[in-house]
């Protein structure tokens, strides 16, 4: 299996599975001289386990992650960073009627179909559980990212039909954590509570969107051709598990504007800024100072509750009912996710931008 490293100069290479013994990955490129904070590697890896709230999976995992390499005194040193995070609680038979049973909407089929053999333990290599690896040098990332004052902030905007209306510049973003579905207004996060429970004691899922808002990015990160920032932002959010679609700046709402509306005129000055930011921070694939933000839609989790009729390895008829601890929404615990993912995007493009050394 290929597909496993992402980046170009600050690149992570992940292995594991779901119910495997552990979780791993190695970080290249990362520069010298880094301070690393493990309580906010460590945070971050709290905002995505599982069993955090009742609207998520039930699933106890610690996500302790232990780092074997590259780190000396608290420090970067230059070489790969390698990590691990350990299984603590499979439940692997819980997917004992998953052995010759293809689940609707999952990766079985196509896995079978492509290596002749599969983990069929909660689908293996293809299970969100790997997404912790993305986390963790997402969280290392960031903390290239803060040495330039680059912040990003990413909350659930979209529950099913329930939508929060608001621009990102008129909420405070410093609220995101005080709910368990990680919206900043309280009002529309209650009513999305309220929607994941009705949808979870159903027996079924529900899916939704998550934006995110990137501030201080400096002008001319991402390279003009295939390199694009919004097309390197647009593949990492796209390979995050669930999720469907991605747009950036004015999406597909932009379609629906004249030249003339959506054209951001520059304003003279010291700094060179945009009147408006229809372009969503980028133009010609290279960021223009101005703030990135995209919205990421994720589907409705694959395994629901409910008897659902499919096939079995031989092409039979056969029937199947979802078992285990799965999530009714994968939104709250996908936030961070999408953070890291923008994050690892951004540190490989602004280091490719400069030496490959912190700042003095």
């Amino acid at each position: 299996m290929s597909g496993n490293s992402f980046g170009k100069l600050f690149t992570v290479s992940t292995f594991g599975e779901s119910h495997g013994e552990a979780l791993g990955g190695v970080i290249d490129g990362c520069p010298a001289g880094l301070t690393i904070d493990l309580d906010f590697i460590q945070s971050e890896l709290d905002r995505r386990k599982p069993g955090q709230s009742h609207i998520v999976t039930q699933r106890k995992e610690g996500d302790k992650v232990e780092f074997l390499s590259g780190i000396f005194e608290g420090k970067t040193t230059g070489t790969s960073i390698g990590f691990i995070i350990r299984n603590e609680n499979q439940k692997s038979k819980d997917y004992d009627h998953n052995v010759d049973v293809y689940r609707p909407s999952h990766a079985d089929y196509t896995y079978d179909a492509k290596y002749g053999h599969r983990d069929y333990r909660g689908g293996g290599r293809s299970s969100a559980r790997e997404t912790v690896c993305r986390v963790v040098a997402g969280a290392i990332a960031k903390l290239i990212l803060k040495e330039y004052g680059i912040i990003i902030n990413a909350y659930t905007s979209q529950v099913g039909d329930v939508k929060l209306l608001k621009n990102y510049q008129d909420l405070d973003l410093s609220k995101i954590e005080s709910n368990i579905v990680r919206c900043p207004d309280e009002l529309i996060a209650e009513t999305m509570i309220q929607k994941i429970e009705q949808v979870r004691k159903a027996g079924d899922t529900i899916g939704g969107q998550i934006a995110c808002v990137v501030k201080n990015v400096p002008v001319g990160l991402g390279e003009p051709v295939f390199d694009k920032l919004h097309a390197d932002l647009g593949k990492a959010m796209l390979s995050i598990n669930a999720v469907k679609g991605f747009e950036y700046g004015s999406g597909f709402a932009g379609t629906k504007m004249l030249g003339s509306q959506h054209n951001d005129i520059f304003k003279a000055g010291d700094t060179i800024t945009t009147e408006t930011n229809h372009s969503g921070g980028i133009q010609g694939g290279i960021s223009n100072g101005e703030d990135i933000y995209f919205n990421v839609a994720f589907k409705p989790v694959a395994t629901i509750m409910q008897n659902q009729a499919t096939v079995n390895s031989k092409g039979d008829s056969a029937e199947i009912h979802g078992k285990g601890r799965h999530d009714p929404c994968v939104l709250p615990r996908a936030v961070p996710i999408v953070e890291a993912m923008a994050a690892l995007v951004l540190a490989d493009h602004l280091l490719r931008s400069r030496t490959n050394k912190l700042r003095n």
